[in-house]
């Protein structure tokens, strides 16, 4: 398959969660996949199990580092088609009041959360308007529109993030805009913002995004939609 034929994807937070359950349905459906994550380790782990995926180990809160992922993965891979935002973090845990976060804990949700994902679809989205087609998705949260006591700094940065899907869904209409917000997981992060939480109550990642997956084509662009897993 040549490269402009090919339907490549870009996961970030691939190496674990939701992120890493997309690399392996996606690839499992046939579409050449590179991810992104901080833990070089952990996102070999993901790719040994994808023939032919692409790790790209790195901080996507980094400023410079969207350039060097986006260049990565369409010198490799081909024009990126799906680009889905699921690196995340919550800011210090156990979780607390805003009153106790420092400005530097604040910043950096908002960096890896808003402003990282900003600086990647500006990276893609013009490429993807240009060929006609491309969808990016925003993993998104119910953080972003109910104010939870302790979830100040997350939920600010999602509710930035659903936003943000729906000024670029009305600048780009060439482009699928979504955000998608996954339901309680059982993920290493929700077990570290809620540790009594009974993981048999909550979604499977895998689940999850086979849901996501199979429901993409039906959601409008510049919309905030729930997955049902």
């Amino acid at each position: 398959m040549s490269k402009e034929l090919r339907r490549t994807a870009l996961i970030t937070g691939a190496s674990q969660g939701l992120g890493r359950a997309l690399m392996l349905r996606l690839a499992a459906q046939g579409w050449p996949v590179a991810g992104v994550a901080r833990s070089e380790e952990a996102l070999q782990d993901v790719v040994s199990e994808v023939p032919g995926a692409l790790a790209v180990a790195g901080d996507v809160a980094d400023p410079g580092a969207a350039a060097r992922i986006v260049g990565a993965v369409q010198s490799q891979l081909g024009p990126i088609e799906l680009l889905v935002h699921a690196a995340s973090t919550l800011g210090p845990t156990p979780l607390r009041p805003l009153l106790d976060l420092t400005e530097g804990d604040f910043d950096r949700v908002l960096e890896v959360n808003l402003a990282a994902p900003f600086r990647l679809t500006r990276l893609v989205a013009g490429a993807m308007a240009l060929r006609g087609r491309g969808t990016v998705v925003f993993v998104s949260s119910d953080a972003a529109v109910e104010a939870y006591p302790t979830w100040g700094a997350y939920g600010v940065s999602k509710a930035g993030l659903d936003h943000l899907a729906r000024i670029w869904a009305a600048e780009v209409p060439e482009v699928r805009f979504i955000a998608v917000d996954p339901g309680e997981m059982d993920t290493a992060m929700h077990a570290a913002a809620m540790p009594d939480a009974d993981p048999s109550t909550l979604a499977r990642p895998e689940a999850v995004a086979e849901g996501l997956l199979r429901q993409l084509g039906d959601w409008p662009t510049g919309g905030r939609v729930e997955v049902q897993a």
